[in-house]
């Protein structure tokens, strides 16, 4: 098939995040098994083995995407709209079948990043145009808690198809388990991760554990977190991925205090280095952290001290959650992530354009 993708950023955006990686490894396995992919982000444009162009800046891409679809979407098999707030809106000017992607629902992000006016104008885009204007698409999301969502604005839950974000799960663990405690929390510093969270509760859990706490990761809010800064806390900002696998590997424990996921990344991330994960009970981390098997869920921000310490204060307990986490990230491999997006993008293909086979896309 040729599959035109519009994303807002690309993994080389200082911005990016698991959804990028997400992106890459599906266009990947799909110019690996033949199909030809092009991704079309704002901002810079990395170097992968399928072809990539930049299409402007943070806000502008989405204006220009209509005079783009002149020159690229009308002459792709399927296009795919990653939705991350704000979306492309490609079904209202573009001929080829559509989905959508979404993560998650952004909901109260939208305050955490913009004025009042334009947050009340993103949740509308969201939560009202955005379920019209792709009413006759498929959506593909990551988890049962974002079906969940879509399902709330009005998506047909029959439209929706998952593919769970994909991870890479080494032989072994890369490192060994730290002498003394330690605990690491990953991710960009942005106002929904609440890394301010677990940092304002860090004195307690420190106390009580006698832990150090790494926190992987860069962002606007790291000015912030650096004022709430305490001992045994250390901010090392982006890491390489060997050094991030090689912290997640030497930790106890990951800590996810984020108000909201489309999946967790960072949390199977962890368990594929043998590391299990407490988070809040939040849509995502949910889907990502099995409470009782591969971790352990707070049920609110307020009880995650003590979810902590109950954690770390059982060194079997970790260690039977530790192999638990890394069995269950055995079942996201990248070849299942890349089936079940290439099946959904075959169905889209098809159900619009009922001559074209499976034989005549390529598989």
């Amino acid at each position: 098939m040729r599959v035109l993708v519009n994303a807002s950023r690309d993994t080389v955006h200082p911005h990016a995040g698991g959804s990028e990686v997400y992106i890459d490894h599906v266009l990947s396995g799909l110019h690996a098994r033949g199909h030809q992919v092009h991704l079309s982000v704002g901002g810079p444009a990395g170097d992968h083995p399928y072809p990539t162009s930049s299409a402007g800046g943070t806000f502008g891409q989405f204006l220009t995407a209509p005079f783009r679809a002149l020159r690229r979407s009308q002459r792709a098999d399927v296009v795919v709209d990653v939705a991350n707030g704000m979306t492309f809106y490609s079904p209202l000017y573009r001929l080829a079948p559509t989905v959508c992607l979404v993560h998650h629902v952004h909901t109260t992000m939208w305050s955490q990043w913009f004025s009042p006016p334009v947050a009340a104008f993103g949740r509308f885009l969201e939560r009202r145009v955005m379920p019209l204007a792709y009413r006759r698409s498929l959506f593909v999301t990551v988890s049962d808690s974002t079906k969940r969502e879509l399902v709330a604005l009005g998506v047909d839950p029959d439209r929706i198809r998952l593919a769970a974000n994909a991870t890479l799960v080494p032989d072994q663990p890369v490192a060994r388990k730290s002498e003394t405690p330690l605990i690491v929390a990953v991710g960009r510093l942005v106002p929904h991760k609440r890394f301010d969270l677990l940092l304002r509760q860090w004195s307690e859990i420190r106390r009580a554990t006698g832990a150090r706490l790494v926190v992987i990761g860069e962002g606007p809010e790291r000015g912030r977190l650096e004022a709430l800064q305490s001992e045994g806390v250390e901010l090392v900002g982006a890491v390489s991925d060997a050094e991030r696998d090689r912290l997640l590997a030497a930790a106890w424990l990951l800590v996810h205090p984020a108000s909201v996921e489309g999946w967790g990344l960072v949390v199977m991330e962890a368990a594929a280095q043998g590391t299990p994960s407490v988070g809040v009970d939040v849509p995502g981390v949910r889907d990502s952290v099995v409470d009782g098997l591969t971790g352990w869920l707070a049920s609110g921000p307020d009880r995650l001290t003590a979810t902590v310490i109950r954690a770390m204060s059982d060194r079997e307990e970790l260690a039977r959650r530790s192999d638990a986490a890394r069995r269950r990230a055995r079942n996201f491999g990248v070849s299942q992530t890349v089936d079940a997006f290439e099946a959904a993008l075959i169905e889209a293909a098809t159900e619009r354009q009922p001559a074209l086979t499976a034989s005549t896309v390529g598989i």
